[in-house]
């Protein structure tokens, strides 16, 4: 039985089961008894924690999460990367792999992928507008609940997208799923994960890998040199139009690719609204072989539909002089008639304008506008932040557009949580709507009993949109040794003030000296020594009278055998289930954490 289950950890969270394990991780289904509520936690194995990769590439993966706030992404709700153990605490999905349900489907209807697809990119999209780069896009880090919405996870390899710098490391993700430059160890942007959403998205059409091979080497081989057979050779009922989104995002050259999660969102929109839209794109295998020309398929199709028709042609003659006096009334009556058609108007971009000056505008004065009023913290009020369709859409004048407009930053005031439990701190800040992430935090306050809440960032009474993280510091408590402070060069009122504030006693050896009356000459034990609580400094302090004598002589830079060293807190982090929450023994050692993290299934 694993060593976790039925136990409770930091008196907070019961293991209930293991539901996932992973390369450098399990995750385990548990009962948060504060927030009564399921949740999974990630926690590293034993023998990667003391692996300085292992332990960057786990935080990395917090703080790439903790930027993110979209229904497409896992949440994350708590993290710890203390000495003894390091876990994040984040959303339970009730759901399976977008792998899983693949290898049990097999080949997808064009839809189902098409509505997985836009759930991916806009995940995408918002990562990519902060600056992430998820670089291990694949069906097995893609989570499908039983409504069909699609959650992201496994950010454990991100990088910023201002980390520009080259891979000199091997190559890291999936090595079905990553893309050309990739495998090759260069830069990665934004338009390496959108190769990997191409590949995924030729995987749920046709039933099957662009490339495979015996070998991880071979693959990645193909990835960088091969060129995909089209989806349409393997599946005749995919749409053409979906086949060139497919074809365009898994161009070698990052160049010839969508360049954005938003331009490829614009293609799926366009063949969504009419599935049998050809793009016309034509690609080359690097300026040599054509892989794809819509135009000269079309004239194949047309000589052989030439050539049927023309059986057919002393039918069709009689046919039509038959109908020839009818067509001819019908077609004067239609001149007749006619009204002029609408025109097209095409959708420029309107973010950022006020919707009153767009509705105001000549050429949309037949547009019928809905207008969307939604609390945004990056747009003033009235200022439109999204719109449907997107810009460079085309639409007939009296068509209807989307505005989706800013109520303005709903802020709200940070209450004032110090001196209060914990628990009851993070309570207090979800009753008063902060509904971002709570990271909790916890250091040496001597001045503050356990677990008790020294303050926030932001403090106390700044107001912010209810979405932003706030941390919250908390105490370990009173501590039985201190470090000594470095009070040389200091008068005496103030270096016995600053001792004492540590629970020292002071005595004053007064001897000669050049320096001025009551400075601070030296101090035994030096300053940066640890000592017991209530341990005795002496301080030589110069009398001022100009005539220099020796001071007392100092003693050794270490502490007596009395005062003991510091040392980290040794309790375990993990607690039987039947123990206290709150039980100081337990809560008073729990490692400091960090502010950012989620999980991952590797």
């Amino acid at each position: 039985m694993d060593k976790f289950i039925g136990k409770r950890l930091d008196g907070r969270y019961e293991f209930k089961e293991l539901i996932g394990m992973g390369g450098m991780a399990n995750v385990y289904k548990a009962f948060d008894i504060v927030d009564q509520k399921y949740v999974a936690i990630k926690i590293l194995k034993e023998e990667y924690q003391g692996n300085e990769e292992f332990l960057r590439r786990f935080r990395n993966e917090s703080k790439a999460v903790a930027a993110l706030s979209h229904p497409n992404i896992v949440r994350i709700f708590d993290v710890n990367f203390g000495d003894r153990i390091q876990y994040i605490v984040m959303e339970l999905i009730d759901g399976i792999t977008l792998k899983e349900f693949m290898e049990k489907v097999g080949v997808l209807s064009w839809k189902d992928a098409v509505l997985f697809t836009v759930q991916i990119l806009r995940a995408l999209q918002h990562a990519h507008d902060k600056g992430i780069v998820h670089r291990d896009i694949k069906p097995q880090n893609i989570m499908l609940l039983e409504d069909g919405t699609i959650k992201v996870m496994d950010f454990g390899i991100a990088r910023f997208a201002r980390d520009e710098k080259r891979n000199t490391e091997q190559a890291i993700g999936s090595v079905h799923y990553i893309s050309p430059e990739q495998a090759s160890g260069e830069v990665t942007d934004e338009k390496s994960d959108l190769y990997s959403v191409g590949v995924m998205l030729y995987e749920m059409l046709t039933g099957k890998l662009p490339f495979d091979g015996e070998t991880p080497e071979e693959v990645a081989v193909k990835q960088m040199q091969a060129i995909a057979p089209a989806p349409r050779s393997i599946n005749p009922d995919i749409p053409e139009g979906l086949e060139e989104i497919i074809v365009r995002a898994m161009q070698k050259n990052p160049n010839k690719r969508y360049q954005s999660a938003a331009e490829m969102l614009r293609d799926i929109d366009e063949f969504k609204r009419n599935p049998s839209i050809v793009f016309e794109y034509k690609y080359f295998d690097e300026g040599t072989t054509k892989y794809f020309n819509v135009a000269q398929k079309d004239e194949e199709q047309e000589e052989e539909e030439e050539t049927k028709k023309s059986k057919f042609l002393p039918i069709l003659l009689g046919v039509s002089i038959t109908f020839v006096v009818i067509a001819a009334i019908l077609i004067t009556l239609m001149l007749v008639l006619k009204q002029p058609a609408p025109e097209d108007v095409v959708v420029q971009d309107f973010t950022g304008m006020n919707y009153h000056d767009v509705q105001n505008m000549e050429e949309y004065k037949k547009i019928d506008f809905k207008i969307v009023s939604e609390y945004n913290s990056e747009y003033t009020e009235d200022l439109i932040f999204d719109q449907e369709p997107d810009p460079d859409i085309k639409i007939k004048e009296n068509g209807k557009i989307t505005l989706y407009v800013s109520k303005g930053s709903q802020q709200v005031k940070v209450p004032d949580v110090s001196g209060l439990d914990i628990d009851a701190a993070v309570a207090r800040l979800k009753e008063e709507g902060f509904t971002g992430s709570i990271n909790k935090v916890k250091k040496e306050d001597s001045s503050v009993p356990a677990n008790c809440v020294i303050s926030t960032d932001p403090k106390a009474g700044t107001k912010l949109d209810p979405k932003q993280a706030i941390t919250v510091y908390y105490s370990y408590g009173q501590s039985n040794t201190v470090y000594v402070q470095d009070v040389v060069g200091k008068d005496q009122g103030s270096a016995r003030s600053a001792l004492e504030s540590q629970g020292l006693k002071v005595n004053i050896h007064t001897v000669k000296s050049d320096k001025p009356a009551g400075t601070v000459i030296s101090q035994d034990p030096r300053g940066g020594n640890t000592v017991a609580v209530g341990a005795t400094i002496t301080l030589t302090v110069s009398d001022g009278t100009g005539v220099v004598t020796s001071s007392a002589p100092e003693s050794s830079q270490t502490p007596s055998s009395s005062q003991p060293e510091s040392s980290a807190p040794s309790s375990s982090e993990i607690e039987d289930e039947s123990s206290t929450p709150n039980n100081s023994s337990s809560n008073d050692n729990t490692s400091s954490r960090n502010r950012y993290g989620t999980w991952n299934r590797d």
